[in-house]
């Protein structure tokens, strides 16, 4: 083991989410293919409208709540499939609906229609049952692949729950102790949430699923029970590819006219480039900074919560409209 990996694992000890914001600062600081518009920072910052950041909420139609264990069972079941953007352009839409909210809602459909799906159902899941339970067609490939991704994610829950958990979704989340970097720690045994890149020599960690189902928890619960968490206020965004996308198009986030380019015309950004780890991690770092800088104004908000605004923002038909980056990876 080299000294620098020795380092990176001792600091990740101390605290999950250091590691997560200095090892994308360091990544930011080295980027050659995006920047941040620095210069813009503190206008934007005050620009944006910060009570969709402070109030944040799940959407009733799309995620089993009110629902208690259930409701437990249902966000963890969800954010372990919750990734596939590189697909969504194949996959079979609601009408209306994102690729998340097309995922989420018909998972939403099922635990109505079935309840939540055991750890034991969870462990002999196969894609034949993730592509009716999500209405898709095996027969398109890139969704066929989407759906063994699934199934070996949903595979591995109902393994992790069976064998650490006594097949009890809460009891995974209760060993936290209401702690989000238990949790995130907990979480990331698992394959599919260890999102982890190499850059330049260095370990990059985002974990954007294991943080957000810490936040989708709290949202659910409103804070309480297995939704009460004492260092929720320490998590980054959920770095995936709309909040970058949005960071992109209101000019925060600069692109070389190559990457833009391959953007543009629909490439696939390969998973671990030097290009898809400097737009995940530029996206991270340049929130750090908009939070830092509405902090300094008097505003109280977290990372996470202008991770809520930007992703709604980027629901919005004009961001819809323009092509964002697409990388088919389990991770987001």
């Amino acid at each position: 083991m080299s000294p620098g990996r020795h380092l990176i694992i001792i600091i990740m000890e101390i605290n999950v989410f250091d590691n997560v914001r200095n090892a994308c600062q360091q990544v930011a600081e080295k980027a050659i293919h995006v920047r941040i518009n620095d210069d813009l920072i503190p206008a934007y910052a005050l620009s944006l409208q910060l009570d969709k950041a402070i109030s944040p909420e799940l959407d009733l139609q799309s995620h089993y709540l009110g629902r208690g264990d259930d409701t437990v069972a249902f966000i963890l079941t969800l954010n372990t499939i919750n990734f596939g953007s590189g697909y969504f352009p194949h996959l079979n839409k609601r009408p209306g609906m994102s690729g998340y909210f097309t995922i989420a809602s018909s998972l939403n459909d099922h635990f109505k229609s079935h309840g939540p799906i055991s750890a034991d159902e969870l462990r002999n899941v196969t894609h034949d049952d993730c592509a009716k339970i999500f209405n898709q067609d095996l027969n398109n490939q890139p969704i066929r692949e989407l759906m063994h991704l699934f199934t070996a994610a949903l595979n591995d829950l109902g393994a992790y729950l069976q064998d650490e958990f006594n097949e009890r979704f809460v009891n995974l989340v209760e060993s936290a102790d209401s702690s989000v970097d238990q949790l995130v720690r907990l979480l990331i045994k698992m394959p599919n949430f260890n999102d982890v890149e190499s850059y330049d020599n260095l370990a990059v960690p985002f974990y954007k699923r294991a943080q957000l189902t810490a936040a989708d928890l709290a949202l659910a619960f409103n804070g309480t029970g297995p939704g009460n968490f004492k260092d929720l206020d320490n998590l980054t965004i959920f770095a995936d590819n709309l909040v970058p996308h949005v960071l992109r198009i209101d000019e925060i986030l600069l692109y070389d006219q190559n990457l833009a380019n391959r953007i543009d015309t629909g490439e696939l950004i390969p998973a671990g480039s030097a290009e898809e780890v400097e737009i995940r991690a530029c996206a991270v770092h340049a929130v750090e900074l908009l939070t830092k800088e509405l902090r300094k104004a008097g505003h109280r908000v977290t990372s996470s919560g202008l991770d809520y605004l930007l992703w709604n923002r980027g629901q919005q038909p004009y961001y819809k409209a323009i092509p964002r980056h697409r990388t088919r990876t389990v991770f987001y």
